[in-house]
């Protein structure tokens, strides 16, 4: 791991839950007991099927969600029980870039209005002259021209409206940016321009990215690191490079074999997973993945294996790399 010196922001055994919709279905236990570090200017990547947690915790990072239990830090400041105007100048630090660009920008306003929101109400000292000049500045980054501030929203491609987004992130400078399925509402060629622009953005301004996806081409391609969860628990974590080369955890397994090969004269052998995700209101005791998982023993079934680093930097959730 690297020197804690450079670690920008830390989940400290983070829980989030919710109450049921009905008694039957008791508390959704969303994300449950995660602890993760992100490092000054890398893309920290988190993969899993729908309903696994992704997206509740990259809320929870920017404090839209509170965690139930544990702790967040943003360098040497605990986060996850700011309120009123701490959290609201936190904010300024920790942005978010939603899956869908239509339902994040409002209708009623047009992109130069939409761009103005963060200075607005964070209330910034500074003249109209330089925040159109910083406005100006953002739609041109993103790869729009400057007629686009006339225009509202409905007149853009999904793309577009995408890259305001990342416009409206980048405003106030900040030091991390949640990327919550940024990418995944767009269109395949539309999505690799996306992703360039995000990589190209992130050298410019060495920027620190949470990036959230259910694709695991789209995360290797931006990832540093990978954290790979299962409902609601990180199951394995480890450098790209490593995981690629040697994953641990029958899951990351399936999810990698899943992953379409060209190369020539080499077959992948895909493993199909039986069964339906459990419900993260009833989650399966022992090893929450033991119901799905073609090599689970009996010990899976009783006990939650430890979270622990099997090699330097990798670090996996799983009893077959355990003394009994």
């Amino acid at each position: 791991m690297s020197e804690s010196g450079n670690v920008l922001m830390k989940a400290d055994h983070v829980k989030v839950y919710f109450k049921g919709k009905n008694r039957r279905e008791g508390i959704v236990r969303a994300v449950d007991d995660v602890s993760f570090e992100i490092m000054r200017g890398e893309t920290f990547g988190v993969v899993g099927e729908s309903g696994c947690g992704k997206s509740t915790l990259g809320r929870a990072l920017v404090r839209l969600l509170t965690p139930t239990s544990g702790d967040i830090y943003l360098e040497d400041n605990k986060i996850s029980s700011m309120t009123g105007q701490a959290l609201k100048s936190m904010r300024k630090d920790v942005q978010i870039i939603f899956q869908d660009p239509s339902a994040s920008l409002n209708p009623r306003r047009t992109i130069k209005q939409i761009l103005m929101e963060p200075f607005e109400i964070h209330d910034l000292n500074n003249s109209k002259e330089d925040i159109d000049q910083r406005i100006e500045e953002l739609i041109q980054l993103v790869g729009l021209d400057l007629y686009h501030l006339s225009r509202y929203p409905h007149e853009l491609s999904g793309g577009q409206k995408q890259r305001v987004g990342i416009a409206r992130a980048l405003a106030l400078n900040p030091k991390i940016i949640i990327c919550d399925e940024a990418v995944s509402a767009l269109d395949v060629s539309v999505q690799a321009q996306v992703l360039n622009l995000l990589q190209e953005l992130k050298k410019k301004f060495n920027l620190t990215y949470f990036f959230i996806s259910h694709n695991l081409n789209v995360v290797y391609q931006v990832s540093d690191r990978v954290a790979v969860m299962y409902l609601g628990k990180i199951v394995e974590l480890a450098d790209y490079d490593q995981l690629y080369e040697k994953r641990y955890h029958p899951y990351t397994e399936a999810l990698l074999s899943a992953i379409p090969r060209v190369d020539a004269g080499k077959k992948s052998h895909r493993i199909h997973l039986e069964g339906e995700l459990p419900s993260p209101s009833d989650p399966p005791s022992g090893c929450r993945f033991h119901t799905r998982c073609p090599r689970a023993t009996e010990r899976c079934c009783q006990e939650e294996p430890e979270f622990r680093e099997l090699e330097p930097d990798h670090f996996v959730a799983c009893h077959l790399y355990e003394k009994a």
